[in-house]
């Protein structure tokens, strides 16, 4: 496919249109570092969806199944787990019935964890107690991008503060990341109080949230983008970019993979189905930014 990037020839790689990703490539290379941006999702595609056949926690799950979470509220939790998330990666419902049905589950969970008297100095040893996993390669991947100074912008409807600290704790929290989540807000004495606004759920990650996007205003010369995400919602994560020449999407398939394998090779130009690794992302960066 891409004899400079082996990666692509791994087992877990689908790809629709071959001869399109190979061009989307080279033009990454041709246009050069100075050009290049990252932007990617969070929870389940920079850290891992599953270990040992055991789910892995999202940032909001790392606080739902915490000591700081008290046994009815972590009930309460996991109900509306069950119910939204079927509904979240059904992909027999459209964008737009689910979007609604989105903000009621961030807002239903919000509202709960407001409740539970968080404290913000928690919040390390909460993440240090969980059994989150990073995707292997993911030291690799921040470090060569610092490297070479290029930005990379998470866009997460995760709990901004738990994956800031996941990050931290990981030692990769380089001055070129720039994150967008949910953050929470504390009163004086550190206590939870509610999150700020604007709620970020899976679908609508755009312009919406991106408050005048002054950070891709930033960097308008940064016209070739690689996209990481694992959801339809995350397609939509570059549109705060003022103009795209090169854009390559890259889309983790975790889960019920037979089912949207279709929908997902139709979206993203790569498809990587079960990888718990940023290999390919990793072994096209190589490619990009060594001389």
């Amino acid at each position: 496919l891409c004899p400079q990037v082996p990666e692509l020839e791994n087992a877990t790689v689908r790809i629709q249109h071959p001869e399109r990703v190979t061009g989307i490539i080279r033009s990454l290379k041709e246009q050069g570092t100075s050009k290049l941006q990252v932007i990617s999702d969070f929870d389940m595609t920079l850290s891992r969806f599953g270990c040992d056949g055991r789910r892995c926690p999202t940032s909001h799950n790392i606080l739902n199944d915490s000591r700081v979470i008290s046994e009815d509220g972590r009930k309460k939790l996991k109900d509306l787990l069950h119910y939204y998330y079927p509904i979240e990666i059904d992909p027999n419902r459209t964008l737009e019935e689910k979007r609604p049905l989105m903000v009621e589950w961030w807002s239903r969970v919000h509202e709960l964890l407001t409740q539970q008297n968080i404290r913000k100095g928690d919040i390390a040893q909460v993440v240090r107690e969980s059994g989150v996993m990073l995707r292997y390669g993911l030291q690799e991947l921040f470090d060569r991008l610092h490297k070479y100074n290029v930005p990379l912008f998470i866009f997460s409807a995760g709990v901004g503060d738990v994956l800031e600290e996941i990050i931290r704790q990981a030692n990769v929290f380089h001055s070129n990341i720039n994150v967008v989540s949910n953050y929470m807000d504390f009163d004086e004495n550190g206590v939870l109080t509610r999150f700020k606004g604007p709620l970020i759920h899976t679908y609508n990650k755009n312009n919406s949230v991106l408050q005048g996007t002054e950070y891709f205003q930033q960097l308008s010369t940064r016209t070739s983008i690689i996209l990481l995400g694992d959801s339809m919602g995350d397609l939509t994560m570059a549109d705060g970019v003022p103009s795209v020449e090169n854009i390559l999407k890259i889309g983790f398939l975790n889960d019920k993979v037979e089912e949207r394998r279709g929908k997902y090779l139709d979206a993203y130009d790569i498809v990587l189905e079960r990888d718990e690794t940023l290999d390919v992302a990793n072994g096209i960066l190589r490619y990009i930014l060594t001389e």
